[in-house]
């Protein structure tokens, strides 16, 4: 098979969450065991750093790569869903796998793994697992995909844990109240392996992990409240963070958005623990990959500057728990500038509701739906948007609505583009082409 084959075989012979929702989710380790074990168990042969969250995650997986990396060390990252290419997914040192090896994994496993049924998500984490023991990492950060306790990942014994945050998404699946989805998350706690936790509130949620770390006898760490970043900074100028960290110093941080403030704690704390465990981390290396996480890891969609004039921006929050944040940024661009054009689209089995609340009422509205079957339809969307006081123009596709935003947006005003990973991912070809640069 090409590798165009090959990835229209995957998209098609196994559930793909990314693109169906519920009806390809999987619970339970039995088919990620099964395949681990046909493969010898390939996470063993190197060290793992494993983080789940609701939000945040692929921010804090990327930044510690990147600075693992800049440490000397060869970094393999697993991250998930993929924007543009499925090779996002899979990368060591900021390089996608290779498509001759993706090619070659599913040719000489088929045999085995098709009479399994293994989901989307079971079959990459252990291809992804796979290759990095072909390549011979020193170390791979993996991120969840949806949850912790029976999530594919979850079959790894890590070096360390970090749990990022906890907020309502995926309540089909993972429970009604942050406490239980806290408790999922929470079964990534490994026993005496420390547990990083980036943001635990209300306090019941904190008290449901140290309930679990005490169980497993686990160091828990507590990065909002562990000294670890001394003060912070958003520049203006830059839109970069200005980061004093109690024990690497000054830091530049790459990604801006306000949220990032809360991630760079979560990582330093990281940083910290796998100081103690005796992992050769250096200032200098903490300093470029703090300044350089997206040259050095391909990270795209964190509150990423596209285009200027206008200044067109987009983000990949798809919840409520996300847009808390996204909130108070776009509240802070229009002070900077005069008019907000929000090309916007979700996915039918999020919490809509909650995200529209969030929304500015001051931006004008450009409604789209992704090319994904898990896309509510844009006149859908646009009618529970004008529930909250959100109005504005329907457009079937996203690049419509990129290039009617463009045409109405002055040279000083502000275009967002976001609400879902997948209407990230339909704009980002607008701006670079069908594939991101290579590196």
């Amino acid at each position: 098979m090409t590798y165009e084959e090959t990835i229209h075989y995957l998209y098609t012979s196994t559930p793909v969450f990314q693109h169906a929702g519920p009806s390809a989710y999987k619970p339970g380790l039995g088919t990620s065991i099964a395949l681990d074990d046909y493969l010898g168990n390939p996470h063993r042969y190197y060290h793992t750093v494993h983080i789940a969250g609701t939000n945040g995650k692929g921010s804090v997986s990327h930044l510690l790569a990147a600075i693992l990396q800049q440490c000397g060390y060869k970094v393999g990252l697993y991250t998930s869903p993929h924007l543009v290419d499925f090779r996002e997914r899979i990368r060591i040192n900021g390089r996608k796998i290779p498509q001759d090896y993706v090619v070659r994994f599913v040719e000489q496993h088929r045999a085995f793994f098709e009479p399994l049924h293994p989901s989307f998500f079971e079959l990459t984490s252990s291809m992804a697992f796979d290759y990095f023991r072909a390549e011979e990492v020193d170390w791979a950060i993996i991120e969840t995909g949806m949850g912790g306790r029976l999530d594919s990942t979850n079959i790894i014994t890590p070096r360390l844990s970090v749990i990022t945050n906890i907020s309502l998404d995926h309540t089909q699946f993972l429970g009604d109240t942050v406490e239980q989805i806290a408790g999922e998350k929470a079964g990534i706690i490994k026993p005496e392996v420390p547990v990083v936790v980036g943001e635990a509130e209300p306090a019941s949620v904190l008290e449901v992990f140290r309930r679990k770390a005490e169980e497993t006898r686990s160091p828990l760490y507590v990065a909002q409240t562990g000294g670890f970043l001394s003060s912070a900074r958003l520049s203006e100028q830059t839109g970069r963070w200005q980061l004093e960290s109690a024990e690497f110093g000054t830091l530049s941080d790459e990604l801006g958005g306000v949220v990032q403030e809360r991630n760079a704690a979560t990582v330093l704390a990281a940083l910290h623990v796998l100081k103690e465990q005796g992992v050769r981390i250096t200032p200098d290396a903490v300093r470029a990959g703090f300044a350089q996480v997206v040259e050095l890891t391909g990270l795209m969609g964190r509150w990423q500057v596209l285009s200027q004039q206008p200044k067109t921006v987009c983000d990949t929050g798809h919840n409520a728990g996300g847009w808390q944040y996204l909130k108070q940024q776009l509240e802070k661009e229009l002070e900077r500038h005069p008019r907000l054009f929000m090309v916007v689209g979700m996915v039918g089995d999020k919490d809509i509701d909650s995200v529209l609340a969030l929304m500015p009422r001051e931006a004008s509205y450009f409604f789209t739906q992704a090319s994904v079957e898990r896309a509510m339809p844009a006149g859908k969307f646009a009618q529970k948007a004008a529930e909250h006081g959100l109005s504005g123009t329907i457009c079937p596709t996203v690049v419509e609505a990129v290039k009617k935003a463009q045409a109405q947006a002055g040279a000083e005003d502000l275009i967002f583009i976001g609400g879902s990973n997948f209407i990230v991912a339909d704009a980002l070809p607008l701006f670079f082409g069908e594939e991101e640069k290579e590196i």
